[in-house]
């Protein structure tokens, strides 16, 4: 039978710069009534469990499941007026949290952007695993999560891209409109990660005399710290209306995957066209899936072709803006803003959602 929910109860984070949130109101805007639970800021308020953060994860967070019973004890009442919990993540809750939901009447969605099937993260995700056969539905961001899922006993894996926000990275109707300091040849927005690489690329890039733009955390910790401070780091974190402007204010906007996260593509793979920007990132099979090459999207294989694709869009403006919009174009005929996830997710419940005109 398929129902048209009124309800529906998240659990997760809710920072006010997460793609979490972004999720959380992109429900709120088809329509639906959203009762929230953030038991990470509950987490991060405790003196005591600040002190044992590392231990929860080097643990897989084994010894805060009677915690998150007791929470999810407290919700029953909004569970059970719920036509579905949607959990985010899911590191916090074992196979016995994912049963006391269903034991309210809850049907359960697991989505996680991160790669809990992979081998990164050490314990981090055990509890995920062991979850894994008691969700409704699992929302699976890459194919070899899907299969993993599968094998660790998951009822439904759906399998999607991951998402832009229709609203939050909405570009800019006038150009004009976006900061200076906001505006440059080449823009990299994101976090320095050690043993990738993406300090290494930086400097190779600035020696090849590509004028490149950094916005993102610990780039600090870098050992080329000192040279890339000097030449190229703007800033933090962009969030909002600032990530937005830094993505279409630059000519070349550069994505970088993380191999230890087995990333074929990222957030920024969906992002960055959405918002306007030029999508120039390694060649991947999901990349090449999603966009055209040399017409929607840029990719290059080594050091020496993405130096080769930068100069060339720099000197063919004209070029460059052709992709630029076409890269627009296609990334919102795949519809994959955060508005149609969550539908999706539904969908693959049994629940029906109207919504007839979706953002974006």
């Amino acid at each position: 039978m398929v129902m048209r929910p009124e309800q529906i109860f998240y659990i997760g984070p809710l920072g006010i710069h997460t793609t979490s949130l972004q999720r959380v109101n992109a429900m709120r805007r088809l329509g639906l009534q959203v009762k929230t639970l953030d038991p990470y800021a509950m987490l991060a308020r405790s003196s005591v469990h600040r002190l044992l953060g590392a231990v929860h994860y080097r643990s897989g967070y084994r010894l805060l499941q009677p915690l998150m019973r007791a929470l999810l004890a407290e919700q029953a009442a909004e569970i059970r007026r719920s036509a579905a919990v949607w959990i985010e993540s899911g590191e916090l809750f074992g196979a016995t949290c994912i049963q006391q939901i269903q034991s309210y009447g809850g049907r359960v969605i697991l989505f996680n952007h991160d790669d809990p099937t992979g081998g990164r993260d050490g314990r981090h995700f055990d509890l995920v695993r062991q979850a894994m056969p008691f969700y409704d539905v699992a929302i699976a961001v890459r194919q070899e999560s899907e299969s993993e899922y599968q094998a660790l006993g998951a009822r439904c894996v759906l399998r999607t891209w991951r998402s832009y926000d229709e609203v939050a990275h909405r570009p800019f109707d006038d150009v004009g409109e976006i900061p200076e300091t906001y505006r440059s040849d080449v823009a990299f927005v994101g976090t320095w990660i050690p043993g990738e690489g993406r300090d290494v690329l930086a400097c190779e890039l600035l020696d090849r005399g590509i004028a490149l733009a950094i916005w993102g955390e610990r780039w600090d910790r870098s050992p080329l710290w000192a040279r890339l401070k000097a030449s190229s780091w703007r800033g933090t974190g962009l969030f909002g209306r600032d990530y937005v402007a830094a993505m279409q204010g630059a000519k070349v906007c550069l994505g970088l995957l993380s191999k230890g996260n087995r990333d074929l593509h990222t957030t920024r793979s969906l992002e960055i066209p959405y918002a306007g920007g030029l999508f120039c990132a390694q060649r991947t099979r999901d990349h090449i899936t999603l966009y055209k090459e040399g017409e929607e999207a840029v990719f290059w294989d080594n050091l020496d072709e993405c130096v080769r694709q930068i100069q060339w869009l720099l000197d063919e403006p004209l070029v460059a803006d052709r992709i630029r919009i076409a890269g627009m174009k296609r990334v919102r005929a795949w519809g994959v803003g955060n508005e149609n996830l969550t539908l999706k997710a539904f969908e693959a419940l049994g629940l029906s959602v109207k919504k007839t005109v979706l953002s974006g």
